[in-house]
This record gives structure tokens, sequence and C-alpha cells, in this order.
């Protein structure tokens, strides 16, 4: 169907405009994950199966997941994160990388039930993050993960845990320093 300048300006306008609850539940709709809570912002790309996706799940601006993905409920991913499983494998033969993935073991990924990716994270295949993670801006996970860690860096590392009772932040730093003072 040919765009006259109408329809354009109003397809930006709504894919710039449209990130509230209403906009994204009707995205998350379009896409087949209505009824379960799920919000998509725009520009995301979802390319996972539906039925691994959980409950009350938040899925950021121009986010993109790929491949054998789980997602569980209660999870926030942030804007402009990139969580692909996945591999593609050198050939020798023709001296280039597979135009598609190869199964080299299990390059699944797992985002625990509560987690929040923040803005700009990246999810390395067979990556499986634990219950209630936080994953900070920026961070590059390749590692899995144990419950309530707080994530940071290129690689990222454990920086910290979350308490389950509590759910204070308990930074490994300041836990050092203090007993380096003790």
């Amino acid at each position: 169907m040919p765009m006259d300048d109408e329809m354009f300006r109003v397809l930006t306008e709504y894919c710039n405009q449209s990130n509230n609850r209403q906009g994204d539940t009707m995205r998350a709709e379009i896409l087949g994950l209505g009824g379960r809570d799920i919000q998509v912002a725009p520009g995301a790309i979802i390319r996972i199966p539906k039925d691994q996706i959980g409950r009350n799940i938040y899925i950021g601006l121009y986010s993109y997941l790929n491949g054998n993905v789980t997602i569980g409920d209660n999870t926030l991913i942030g804007p402009h994160c990139s969580v692909a499983a996945g591999n593609h494998k050198f050939d020798p033969a023709t001296g280039y990388f597979s135009a598609r993935t190869e199964k080299d073991g299990d390059d699944s990924i797992v985002i625990g039930e509560g987690s929040w990716l923040a803005s700009n994270v990246t999810i390395t295949a067979g990556v499986k993050l634990g219950r209630a993670n936080l994953v900070c801006a920026g961070a590059v996970v390749t590692k899995s993960t144990p419950d309530y860690a707080i994530m940071a860096g290129i690689p990222a590392a454990p920086v910290g845990r979350i308490d389950p009772v509590t759910g204070d932040y308990c930074w490994f730093a300041k836990e050092k320093k203090k007993n380096e003072e003790a």
C-alpha cells in the first residue's frame, strides 16, 4: 500500500510520541502478546516465541530480542537493549561466518523473573540471568548470574546484590571498604 504524506506524518508522530501505557499495550496486542499485561515501546523488535514471554513485562524503546529467549514474569527491559540468542560459526572452507545461527550447545538466554535490564544492556548467547537481577546501564553480560545479583561493566561483573527480604542494595565496594576500616 503506498504511503501518502499524511499517513507518513501520522505514523512518524505515533512512533515518536506514543511511548505511554495505552500505546505500549496496544503495540503488544498487535504483536500477539495481549492479555498478559505486556507493554512494548516504539521501535522494539521482538523475534522470540510468544510463549516464552511471561506476564507483566515491559520492553523498552528500540530494544531487540531475537532467538531462543525466555523472559520471566515481572521483568523490565529498558531502552536500546540487545538480547540475542545464537551465534554464527566461522567456516574455514569459505573464510567467513555463516549467515545463519549454528547450534554449538545451549545458546538460549533466560532472563529471570523480576529482573531489570537498564538502558543499553546487552545479554549474549547462553546467559541465564538469575531471579531479580539488576543489570546496570551499558553492561554486557557474557556469563550466567545468581539470583539477586547487581551486574555492571563490560564484560559485566557482580558489583552488588539485592537483599531479597528488605530490597536493599548491598554494594560490594562499600562492604569491602567497611571491612577494611574495621
